[in-house]
Parts: structure tokens; sequence; C-alpha cells
């Protein structure tokens, strides 16, 4: 089973927006079998709706998409009883935090909240990382060294420029907090790809399209083009993802 780890679902404030129909017309076109999804940043900045309409998208399509709930941490008590509700009663599995779009900190002790109901439903939180000043590789480490019983998937390989001191530190997170993994999305560098699984294990390494951001056909490649062994490869390609959200 081929499963993308992250693609966006619905109207974005920016760039590209996606539907669900968009969606598996990407699957069926890429061999895609199961997706996981997320809320776009709606345009009128209300998270709740957006989970609402996911959540609907996931229904439409039983077993070919799994989404997960979309807070901001900014707002506190709301945000938790947003994502709980989403846990709960929509039937969400996990918890997406953007950092960037959000505004805030991941490693901010005001993050902890959310991720604590995400530890108490016993679910994953996916980072969208690299984030000049916001996320990046030591400061998802950060939060994940105070939650080690939470699985943490960063975006983006862990960073944006996949060079240089960020390339480091996203390996030094990797070395210090066995509960983090980085998706493959956006990362040009096979070497890098290559060296999470030699270093760290298949099992920190999940395919990512990143969809609608980015084209889940050549997405899908970068798992297939790295140099590593079959029973690796399936891991990557989606035993990763469907253990970590329970598909």
């Amino acid at each position: 089973m081929i499963v993308d780890s992250l693609a966006y679902l619905g109207e974005a404030i920016s760039g590209p927006s996606a539907s669900a129909a968009d969606l598996i017309d990407a699957m069926d076109g890429a061999g895609v079998d199961r997706a996981v999804v997320v809320p776009a940043k709606p345009r009128g900045y209300h998270l709740g709706p957006a989970n609402d309409l996911l959540a609907e998208a996931v229904n439409d399509h039983p077993g070919r998409v799994t989404g997960l709930a979309r807070v901001d941490p900014n707002l506190g008590d709301e945000a938790c009883a947003e994502l709980e509700r989403a846990l709960g009663e929509l039937g969400l599995r996990g918890l997406f935090l953007h950092p960037w779009e959000e505004t805030f900190r991941v490693s901010a002790p005001f993050v902890d909240a959310v991720v604590d109901v995400a530890r108490s439903h016993s679910v994953p939180v996916v980072i969208a990382a690299g984030y000049p000043w916001l996320s990046e590789g030591l400061q998802v480490g950060d939060l994940a060294r105070r939650f080690p019983e939470v699985r943490f998937i960063a975006t983006n390989g862990g960073q944006i420029n996949i060079s240089g001191l960020g390339q480091t530190d996203v390996e030094l997170t990797l070395a210090a907090c066995p509960n983090v993994a980085v998706q493959t999305a956006s990362v040009y560098r096979e070497d890098f790809l290559e060296n999470v699984v030699e270093r760290f294990g298949a099992d920190r390494l999940l395919f990512a399209s990143a969809f609608p951001l980015l084209d889940m056909s050549l997405e899908i490649l970068r798992a297939h083009w790295m140099h590593v062994d079959d029973a690796q490869r399936s891991a990557v390609l989606g035993g990763n993802a469907a253990d970590l959200f329970a598909l």
C-alpha cells in the first residue's frame, strides 16, 4: 500500500486549492492508495469549519482519505477544545500544526497544551517544519523532547533549504529524538533521504507530496529513486504512515 502522508484540502487563502475530487484524481494518476490530508489555510482564517469540511471529505472517500485536525495554539483553550472535538466527534486521526501560517514558535511553552491533547488521544503530530525562527529542526526537537511518548512528523525533511547547518540541525534532532520522523516532500537531495534511512532507520522517513503545492507524480519519485532495499522503500512509501496513523 502506498500512502501519501501529507496533502492539503480546501480553498486556500494563498497558493493552489484542491477539492477531494482533485486529490483522488492525483492519487489515481500517481498510483497512491491512500492519503493523509490536512486543511489548507482557509480564506476565513477559522480552522473549525475547515476541519468540518475535511471530515466530510474523509467520510465521502472511506479507505482513500484519512484526516488530521488543524488548530492554532495561539488560541489556547479554544484550540484545545477544537482539537478534542475534531479527534472525537469528527473522527480525525492526528494533529497538524503550521507555525508559519498561524505564526507561532513550535517550541513555545503554550504549544504544549494542544500537544497534550494529542498525547491523551495517542495520535501523532505533524509539524510544518523548516520555517525560519518558527519551526527549524532544533525547535521541533525541543518540543519532541518534552513529549517523548508522542510521535512527531516534520514536513519538508525538517528543513526548507536542505543544506548547511539546517541539515545538520535536523540530523541532530533525529539522533536525539527517536520519536521524530521526517517527510520526503520537496527534499531534492536524495543523499539526505538515504542518509536518514541509513543512520536512523527506514521508519524515520515517510513519503509525502504536499499536494497541491507540489506535484504528487513527481514527489513519489523521490522514494522510488532512493538507493535503499525493497523493505526499506516499502516502509517509506506506506508502511510507516499506515502504522503512525492507524490505517
